[in-house]
């Protein structure tokens, strides 16, 4: 325990020179708060999947608050839009001891659950009440990490009341750090659970010409205009919405766009979505706008070493997939899009071109295909179930 009281110590020196204090405080809570369950996520992505899971447990529990926290300020702002009763959203403290056990109080946790790979020792071992670990989700060299803690790792997977495993490997490591059986509950995927919002594609985009390069990091947007280039070729009225992982890259991939000979219009800017032959996404939090928009995605982050992004987003709108050979974040959901033959498995920027060509005439059958293979293992009702069971009495 010393080991990582160390480690967390110095994240948090770290945390303080890059965001300064807020992380390092407990956030307040209100005045005369009910008991609570405090829900962590690590950013967007898995809040937006839990929500459906959430909505119905604020439904079937009104007499229990929900925290609702995250690592990010956009995941937070998120969770806030939705205005879902009783629900408070925060961005979550570092994993300090003395700050864990301020919120457990402070905001009369009853009950913590977690998401895919936040595990947090502190959270977990002063909270008092059950803890869920739901759509669990452990890799091998995060096995390995847990491992090197000795017998903290043990102290800490006893503590664990319930776990839904993301897949079976996942659950494996699990048992082999000594979660009891007794505590495993099935497989659930949250991802697969994601909902598409109710968003209209932004006027200026036509969803049978317009393709989707969603969430790219450095090295792959040179393949992306590559392929936007040779893929007009055919297409002479093919758009490309580019909405990189990180927005705070606009100026270099702009100067990218120009310097391939294609003019751009950028989100930030106030551009409409049909300015320009490549529209630059490079906002925070409106890409359900860009799914929406494009009828075929490129999921990037698998043709660098990034081990690829959620193909149940695009899924979930209906869009005809593409992706790289990195895919190990989510190896499991790729696995049954290729026993599906529900998505194109690309390597460069030639091959990037003849998918995008060759999904034009048949992107509704492909994205009706993905959406299908996707569907969730473990229906929601049964999950609900579940967590019901586990949440006690306030």
């Amino acid at each position: 325990m010393m080991r990582y009281r160390l480690l967390v110590s110095l994240v948090a020196g770290m945390v303080l020179i890059r965001h300064g204090r807020g992380r390092l405080l407990a956030p307040p809570a209100p005045a005369d708060a009910p008991p609570r369950v405090w829900l962590h996520g690590a950013s967007n992505g898995e809040l937006a999947s839990v929500r459906p899971i959430l909505m119905q447990l604020i439904a079937a529990r009104p007499d229990l608050g929900w925290l609702v926290t995250s690592n990010t300020e956009s995941a937070r702002d998120m969770v806030r839009a939705w205005s879902l009763p009783g629900v408070e959203a925060e961005v979550a403290p570092v994993d300090l001891r003395r700050l864990s056990r301020k919120v457990m109080q402070d905001w009369r946790i009853v009950a913590h659950i977690t998401l895919e790979a936040e595990l947090w020792p502190h959270r977990v071992m002063t909270c008092k009440g059950p803890v869920l670990w739901l759509g669990a989700r452990m890799s091998a060299a995060t096995a390995r990490g847990w491992a090197r803690l000795g017998t903290l790792a043990g102290r800490v997977v006893k503590r664990i009341g319930w776990v839904s495993p993301q897949d079976e490997a996942s659950r494996d490591r699990m048992l082999k750090l000594g979660l009891p059986e007794a505590a495993m509950g099935p497989v659930v995927d949250l991802k697969a659970f994601y909902d598409a919002p109710g968003v209209e594609a932004p006027e200026g985009l036509i969803r049978e010409s317009c393709w989707l390069a969603a969430s790219t990091h450095d090295g792959e947007e040179q393949t992306v205009l590559q392929a936007h280039r040779a893929a007009r070729q055919r297409e002479p009225d093919l758009r490309l919405v580019l909405a990189p992982r990180h927005p705070r890259r606009a100026p270099e991939i702009r100067a990218m766009i120009e310097a391939a000979g294609l003019s751009a219009g950028q989100r930030s800017r106030g551009d409409r979505p049909e300015v320009g032959d490549v529209y630059l996404a490079d906002t925070m939090g409106e890409m359900p706008l860009w799914y929406a928009g494009c009828g075929r995605v490129f999921v990037a982050g698998s043709l660098t070493d990034r081990g690829g992004h959620t193909p149940y987003e695009p899924a979930a709108f209906g869009a005809a997939l593409i992706h790289g050979p990195d895919l190990r974040n989510f190896r499991a959901a790729y696995d049954r899009l290729e026993a599906a033959s529900a998505a194109l498995c690309i390597t460069d920027a030639e091959e990037l071109a003849k998918a995008l060509n060759a999904l034009r005439s048949r992107q509704q059958a492909a994205g009706q295909a993905a959406r299908i293979a996707l569907r969730p293992e473990t229906d929601l009702k049964t999950v609900c179930d579940l967590l019901l069971q586990k949440l006690p009495n306030a």
